[in-house]
């Protein structure tokens, strides 16, 4: 188990299941997170709209530019259609801290390799489910000997 203090003198716990996922315990009563952009409804109807749409990606970005000249979106009507998934949290963050969010190593909490994939709540705190392989399930970028990720293709 390991103790993150921050910078209020809270203590929180971190442990690592069976799974490999990172259980994370504590005060959480001064805390605000999360949840992702949901760019759905906004793409299909600005792929519907031109006849040469930018890719998904890049409509993702350029979607949320802002012109200050006219004080709006450049891309207002698509920008008033991104909902947000309420059923996922991709953030986490105490007050005082640790900020924990979705993609970020926790190597920094003694967790070398495991990269959050997603966050549940659970009683008392939040399970950080880790990155893992689909083949062999385990942590991102360890493999079994068998695992097929492991396996060379030689071009000639």
């Amino acid at each position: 188990m390991k103790h993150y203090k921050n910078r209020y003198g809270d203590i929180f716990k971190f442990s690592m299941n069976k799974d490999k996922d990172i259980l994370w315990k504590g005060n959480f009563e001064y805390c605000r997170f999360g949840m992702p952009n949901d760019y759905t409804k906004a793409y299909n109807a600005y792929i519907n709209d031109v006849d040469n749409p930018m890719v998904f990606e890049e409509f993702k970005e350029k979607v949320h530019t802002y012109d200050v000249e006219r004080s709006q979106y450049i891309y207002d009507k698509y920008n008033r259609m991104v909902e947000t998934l309420r059923n996922e949290i991709d953030m986490v963050d105490p007050s005082g801290g640790p900020y924990i969010s979705v993609g970020m190593p926790m190597d920094s909490f003694g967790f070398k390799g495991a990269v959050v994939d997603n966050i549940v709540p659970i009683k008392g705190g939040y399970k950080l489910i880790t990155k893992k392989c689909r083949c062999c399930n385990l942590k991102a970028g360890a493999h079994k000997l068998d695992c097929e990720t492991r396996r060379v293709t030689i071009i000639l």
